[in-house]
């Protein structure tokens, strides 16, 4: 699942133009992509626990909205997009939970995450928040009224 989203995000970030019917076929997949976001979006929190650091479905969400982050860096899906009802508040209720998960413990959501300056960063989650808030500022973009819901 993960290598498809890789490969839907690296046709969906191509610069060459999109027929009409490309068009549609990237709006029916950035529907289901965001909804299944929408139904998946807290397993992201199993990696708060060392346990779980590997857990398949929160990689698999953590693509979902690398996906949907590209997306809606379309112009031509994002209108599309900011009308789907649930996803901004999903992401901005996503933001919320993760941020407070990092305040309560130290995990890979904790803003002071302890690093030295040769410390590489890999874990797939530690860029989510940010990936979240670009998610939510691209659907607020030219948007009044997703810009009065955050």
């Amino acid at each position: 699942r993960v290598t498809l989203l890789e490969l839907m995000m690296a046709k969906v970030s191509e610069k060459n133009p999109v027929t009409d019917e490309d068009a549609n076929v990237f709006m029916r997949h950035a529907h289901f992509l965001a909804d299944c976001f929408q139904e998946k979006c807290e397993a992201v929190l199993k990696l708060t626990s060392a346990a779980d650091a590997e857990d398949e479905e929160a990689l698999v969400t953590i693509r979902l909205l690398d996906a949907l982050c590209e997306m809606t860096s379309n112009n031509g899906q994002l209108e599309h997009l900011q009308a789907l009802p649930g996803l901004l508040e999903t992401a901005i209720d996503t933001l919320r939970l993760t941020h407070l998960a990092g305040k309560q413990a130290v995990n890979v959501f904790t803003a002071t995450h302890a690093m030295t300056g040769q410390e590489e960063i890999s874990h797939p989650a530690v860029d989510f928040k940010s990936h979240l808030i670009r998610l939510i500022g691209n659907l607020c973009y030219k948007n009044k009224e997703n810009q009065d819901k955050v």
